[in-house]
């Protein structure tokens, strides 16, 4: 099997650093030519660029755009935040495959990251759309009745509305399952995280959301499931880690040999389902609302509750606060009539509705 070049963007981060951990496992089947990152780490990144030696390295949102569209086989996109959708559209500009960790750009850049993307170019990177594209593997499309995104209900699940109101910052980001950055780990307590994915998952697979559910189940350890029309469902199990959906990123449709460690069947344990309670987390309710109306919306849904987020850790705002902002900017916005939005466009809708969530703080 001849070595795949491989362009990782986000490469200090938690997605880049496990898939530079791949690379060293697994040296026949990857090469990495391009490397990039924000620059919040340089000590790091400088140690990578003289273990890996790539073609190309920088830092910035320029340098990354630059790498996405140089020549390799698959751009691995691990930046989190808007930032990203420059470097994603210049991958599927370029004819690469997109290994796809960034949802921000798939998100608020949908109607474009669509119109630019081939069949099968994309190849998501969350663990919860990774377990939807293995699962799919089972029927054709015409077969799907619906798609079931899992969620860990976060730290607070359980809890009443009434619970929420005084929530710390560090209560908020004691995740039951993973240690991720300050604005994702939030985002799954609110459930803001879902209900971008519940976004991503109607775009990637074309999916109308009345068939894309969500159940919490808090083990994660079935990571998404797949309904067919004979009432057979085919789920996605592994260790809640990234590492099988990373694999699978760079090396589709193979699998990577000895990505992860299969789970242990000789343990007893028990795996719960829950209804998520929509009255206490609206953030899923309110995501549904915003890729029905499309365009513009998710970008908004998305920068409002960045701003938000920012303002619960600075001790300005609550946690129920966070999302009732993003539903307020939402309300206000009005989206563009255009057929065909520009990358200005949407970066216009983002700019505003950060400005928008900034002024109601």
């Amino acid at each position: 099997m001849t070595a795949r070049d491989i362009v990782i963007l986000g490469s200090t981060g938690s997605i880049g650093t496990q898939a530079l951990d791949l690379v060293r496992a697994h040296p026949d089947r990857f090469r990495v030519v391009g490397l990039t990152a924000g620059g919040s780490n340089p000590e790091l990144f400088e140690a990578q660029v003289a273990e890996f030696a790539p073609a190309y390295s920088g830092l910035g949102e320029e340098a990354s755009t630059e790498a996405a569209g140089r020549p390799c086989d698959v751009v691995l996109n691990g930046i989190t935040g808007a930032v990203g959708l420059r470097p994603t559209l210049a991958a599927l500009d370029a004819g690469t495959t997109l290994a796809l960790a960034n949802k921000e750009s798939l998100i608020i850049g949908g109607p474009l990251v669509k119109e630019r993307a081939r069949p099968g170019q994309i190849v998501p990177v969350d663990s919860e759309h990774s377990a939807i594209a293995q699962s799919l593997r089972a029927g054709s499309a015409e077969e799907v009745r619906r798609l079931v995104l899992t969620a860990s209900g976060g730290p607070f699940r359980g809890r009443t509305a009434d619970e929420l109101a005084d929530v710390t910052p560090d209560q908020a980001l004691a995740h039951p399952n993973f240690a991720m950055g300050r604005v994702i780990t939030t985002n799954s307590a609110t459930l803001v995280n879902k209900g971008l994915e519940v976004i991503e998952a109607h775009l990637l697979f074309d999916i109308p959301f009345d068939r894309i559910d969500v159940v919490v189940h808090p083990q994660q350890l079935i990571h998404s499931m797949v309904e067919f029309v004979d009432g057979a469902v085919v789920a996605q199990l592994g260790l809640p880690t990234m590492l099988v959906p990373i694999s699978l990123g760079m090396g589709w449709p193979d699998r990577v040999p000895d990505a992860e460690t299969p789970i242990d069947w000789t343990r007893a344990a028990d795996w719960r389902f829950e209804p998520l309670d929509d009255a206490v987390f609206p953030a899923v309710t309110l995501a549904r609302a915003a890729g029905e109306r499309g365009g513009t919306a998710p970008a908004v849904y998305n920068a409002a509750n960045e701003v938000a987020v920012d303002a619960f850790h600075e001790g300005r705002i609550r946690f129920p606060d966070i999302v009732a902002a993003v539903a307020h900017v939402l309300d206000r916005h009005d989206v563009p009539s255009k057929e065909h939005l520009t990358v200005d466009d949407v970066l216009a809708a983002d700019a505003w509705a950060r400005a928008e969530a900034a002024a109601l703080i």
